[in-house]
């Protein structure tokens, strides 16, 4: 279990990225959603001892994450946004040296487990080359294989599907879904499907806060009868906004879709739908910034 308590974190420049953060999270795959500068990698190099944080506390099971860095790093997977490789090494030979800096000093065991996690991430037929020249998707792989060196209890994921094609985020997301059935994995991200599909508990952060947490079922649930739909001309959006809660809108054919929280049609040619997460999200973030 991590548990995080009142956790906070000020930048020098003032910038207060996260605040008074309380989260609990089990075994499984964990969904952290939130809008690009809501505090997410804060939050994430936080937790992987990357930064100390102004306040609060962090706990993995009998380890103070804070007062005792090594301790958790020993049992840490982490992926962060951006990944960074040697410009001329093969994944074979970056792997082994990943290895070695885990700890895993032995020639026959290093080889062993390196082999395994190339298996694992379907990288084997391309090992030896260099991992500069592998494709988005390919990269993230072959990080997610470096966080698993080890067998950690914590994996760390941050925003690891932007920039992958359809196909590869698939692959991906099949193999975070692998790991995290019998370890914590949190999977932070902006991309509201990766949370969808993936995780049984989530939690929305925008401006350094929780805003909501949850089962994504259970909050979609929240709005059963609150979501409504209207088409409308472009030129009318705003006097839409001025009238009604819209909580997002998208372009079909030419004209704009609309979704408006209310307890009852706002007009009648508003229909109901079935709101999913996408719409708890924008919901969340939209009732934030009205409140801000």
């Amino acid at each position: 279990m991590l548990s995080i308590k009142g956790l906070s974190h000020v930048y020098p420049n003032g910038t207060r990225a996260l605040d008074g953060v309380d989260l609990e999270i089990g075994k499984g795959m964990f969904g952290l959603l939130g809008p690009n500068g809501a505090g997410k990698s804060t939050l994430m190099r936080t937790i992987a001892t990357l930064q100390t944080p102004s306040a609060g506390e962090i706990r993995f099971g009998e380890i103070d994450v804070v007062a005792e860095p090594e301790k958790l790093r020993r049992t840490l997977g982490y992926l962060p946004q951006d990944f960074g490789v040697y410009p001329r090494v093969s994944a074979l030979d970056l792997l082994d040296h990943m290895a070695v800096l885990k700890g895993i000093a032995g020639r026959g065991e290093r080889k062993d487990t390196v082999e395994t996690l190339l298996h694992q991430v379907n990288l084997w037929e391309v090992r030896k080359k260099w991992v500069s020249g592998y494709s988005g998707g390919m990269r993230q792989r072959f990080g997610i294989a470096q966080a698993l060196i080890g067998r950690p209890e914590l994996i760390i994921v941050d925003e690891p599907t932007a920039g992958l094609d359809p196909e590869e985020r698939n692959r991906f997301l099949n193999l975070l879904a692998e790991i995290g059935e019998n370890v914590v994995v949190i999977l932070s991200t902006h991309i509201v499907d990766d949370v969808a599909d993936l995780c049984p508990r989530m939690a929305v952060l925008a401006a350094g806060r929780i805003l909501k947490e949850g089962a994504p079922a259970a909050l979609i649930d929240e709005l059963k009868g609150r979501v409504w739909k209207k088409i409308i001309d472009r030129a009318e959006l705003e006097a839409e906004r001025a009238r009604n809660a819209v909580i997002s809108t998208r372009l079909a054919g030419g004209r704009t879709v609309i979704h408006v929280l209310a307890d009852n049609a706002p007009d009648p040619a508003f229909e109901p739908i079935v709101g999913g997460l996408e719409d708890v999200y924008f919901s969340t973030l939209a009732a934030s910034r009205r409140a801000a």
